[in-house]
């Protein structure tokens, strides 16, 4: 008689929709901090949703990530850090003046060439 030893991975998330916190996800936040052991997130912050459902959080200012534990959340998790790694450098290239981004972006492209 043989018994399997190794965890076999859960069902990845299918689909998942990165955006913003609002208002109305406050109660959505508030349990899944608690099922995290965490406290939910204050401020601006990146949500992802599956099926409806918020299953991970990434304050944008200070403070731990949250997530689901009984889903499998470790790849929405890089997803929510690789968004919010994408708009911090938004803000820096919109603080930039015009020249300065143009100057940037031909440099980048006589790189490559």
């Amino acid at each position: 008689m043989f018994r399997t030893t190794a965890l076999t991975p859960g069902p990845a998330l299918e689909r998942v929709t990165v955006r913003h916190a609002r208002a109305n996800d406050a109660r959505a936040l508030h349990r899944l901090a608690a099922l995290d052991s965490a406290h939910a997130p204050g401020g601006p912050t990146l949500v992802a949703e599956s099926d409806a459902r918020i299953v991970a959080a990434l304050p944008l200012g200070s403070g731990r990530p949250i997530a689901d534990p009984f889903e499998p959340t470790a790849e929405v998790l890089a997803l929510l850090e690789l968004r919010a790694t994408q708009l911090r450098e938004q803000d820096v290239d919109g603080r930039r003046g015009l020249g300065e981004r143009i100057r940037s972006l031909l440099r980048s492209r006589a790189a490559t060439a």
